[in-house]
């Protein structure tokens, strides 16, 4: 991939990617919502984007990802998780110390530090929030999962994934010992304000919908 982007055009493509699930289009609104920019910023740096090929820009209409864009995107995700990774698995920092420090390192332009360091791991599917690490060739599985709130009384299920990786809801799962791989059985849902009871080693905790709702389980 020989087009070089700035670290803030690599993070605004990051976003597109994000937003638009790899596919689709988005509004520029809604990227300097995420962006926590002014909508003309979001839409200059929209237009220096598509100008480099990496997106797709219909005024008024919206903008996608372009192959070449969803590419690069998709590189930038394998080097944030394939650091996170490393973080984790061989520095021992804690899952929710990681996002901050892999989003500087994923700027990193080397793609054979990357290719070392995936090989030094051992090539893992997945990082530690659950999410998909995509391969040297952009590939990726996504495990079969459901939302932790479609679940019915009694169901057992495992913690493979957590959409948000927000540092306080991180620390809140470690609080009530949820984290990949644990196993629950969903015991009620609460009508009040539809929270969700949760035994967990034989323990009974309750999380809110909010948090229920971040958690990805299979079954």
């Amino acid at each position: 991939m020989s087009i070089q982007l700035s670290q803030a055009e690599e993070n605004y493509l990051k976003t597109v990617y994000k937003l638009s699930g790899g596919s689709g289009s988005i509004q520029t609104n809604a990227i300097a919502k995420e962006m926590k920019t002014a909508a003309a910023s979001a839409t200059d740096m929209v237009k220096r984007l598509a100008e480099k090929g990496m997106l797709n820009y219909v005024r008024y209409k919206g903008f996608s990802l372009t192959k070449l864009g969803s590419e690069y995107a998709t590189t930038l995700i394998r080097k944030h998780r394939i650091w996170e990774t490393f973080l984790v698995d061989k520095l021992d920092y804690k899952w929710d110390e990681v996002h901050e420090l892999a989003e500087q390192l994923e700027h990193v332009r080397s793609h054979d530090l990357i290719d070392r360091l995936d090989a030094f791991l051992d090539f893992p599917k997945y990082d530690p929030h659950g999410d998909p690490i995509p391969n040297a060739d952009g590939k990726y599985k996504l495990r079969a999962s459901v939302q932790l709130t479609n679940l019915r009384k009694g169901m057992k299920a495992a913690v493979v994934s957590v959409k948000k990786d927000s540092k306080s809801l991180l620390n809140f799962l470690d609080d009530v010992g949820i984290s990949i791989g644990t196993e629950l059985i969903y015991m009620d849902k609460i009508e009040f304000d539809e929270s969700v009871k949760l035994n967990i080693r034989g323990q009974n905790i309750v999380v809110s919908k909010q948090v229920a709702d971040c958690i990805l389980v299979k079954l």
